[in-house]
């Protein structure tokens, strides 16, 4: 007997997560918030704090420790009371090799 499953209807991710834990400033309507990533991939990160009103479309400064700050504009993908999703726009080379110097050591 053949047994036929329907697809999974959750997403799934292309770029695995590592643990974050530092903060970062978000530009959203003319200022500046600063919050603390949770997570962060090559594809975006989440950040944790309360983001009532933020636009769709924000500007993140990334400071990676030990390395470069990554400026980039981001879209929000995911909302919570207490969490925001957001996935970068296109990274500039350095950016992503810089992100990829963080991560790499990070991965499982």
């Amino acid at each position: 007997m053949i047994t036929i499953t329907a697809p999974s209807m959750l997403p799934t991710r292309f770029h695995p997560r590592v643990d974050a834990g530092f903060m970062v400033k978000l530009f959203t309507h003319g200022r500046a918030v600063i919050a603390k990533a949770s997570d962060l991939s090559m594809a975006g990160l989440k950040l944790l704090g309360d983001f009532t009103g933020a636009e769709e479309r924000v500007t993140l400064s990334i400071p990676l420790p030990d390395d470069r700050e990554v400026v980039t504009k981001a879209t929000v993908r995911r909302r919570s009371p207490d969490e925001l999703g957001l996935e970068f726009d296109q990274l500039d080379w350095e950016d992503m090799f810089a992100l990829a110097r963080y991560l790499h050591p990070r991965l499982p």
